[in-house]
């Protein structure tokens, strides 16, 4: 990859990870000194961040980490209520048995893994599994792009356990393994739709949300 695209994506991580946190301010020298490059690369990552409406660019004052907005999370939530079922039908439908079966590493979370980066990875895979090669790109950057409403959320959903979500993913595993294009649907519907509403609860107490 090139230097531009390299520091774009750890920018970008680095947002979505809230490492960079919502609200914070932000200036191309101090980025160019975290990533050690030179302001070039920085300024033109946080230009097509700000497209991506991750960053707001002030004139003559430097950027923005942008505050999660309730109402965008909740767009980005209502796409991929619209668009995971679908890629779930799709995967029962078409998807080479051995795409299917690769799922099956989703069907346990380690003891002490990162359960976001899990999730995140599931549903990536799932929407892969499709074949539809735009579905899967858009359902990508929506899952990626939800990693910071989860992390912002955590202290609001920390009280459900993790275990009855991976249970969640392994009923989904198990109707796409079965060509249950329906029962896929279903399942993957009301996955997203419970994860809907937690995360917008949660995020309604949240102080760095508008």
């Amino acid at each position: 990859m090139l230097l531009r695209d390299n520091i774009y994506a750890a920018i970008r991580a680095d947002i979505l990870a809230c490492t960079l946190r919502p609200g914070a301010e932000v200036r191309e020298q101090e980025l160019a000194q975290r990533y050690a490059v030179s302001r070039q690369p920085v300024r033109e990552a946080l230009l097509r961040l700000e497209r991506e409406r991750l960053v707001t660019v002030h004139a003559r004052q430097g950027y923005q980490i942008n505050a999660i907005s309730v109402s965008d999370a909740r767009d980005l939530l209502r796409m991929r209520l619209a668009l995971e079922p679908a890629c779930a039908a799709e995967a029962a439908a078409d998807a080479p048995q051995a795409a299917l079966d690769a799922l099956d590493a989703f069907r346990t979370v380690a003891e002490g893994a990162d359960f976001i980066a899990e999730n995140r990875a599931f549903h990536i895979a799932l929407a892969e599994a499709s074949g539809n090669r735009r579905m899967a790109a858009t359902v990508r950057d929506l899952v990626e792009q939800a990693d910071r409403l989860v992390r912002v959320s955590l202290d609001g959903i920390r009280g459900r356990d993790p275990a009855q979500l991976v249970d969640e993913h392994a009923a989904i595993i198990d109707a796409v393994q079965h060509r249950d294009g329906r029962g896929a649907r279903r399942l993957v519907r009301a996955h997203v739709a419970q994860a809907e509403r937690r995360i917008l609860t949660a995020l309604e107490r949240s102080a760095v949300v508008l």
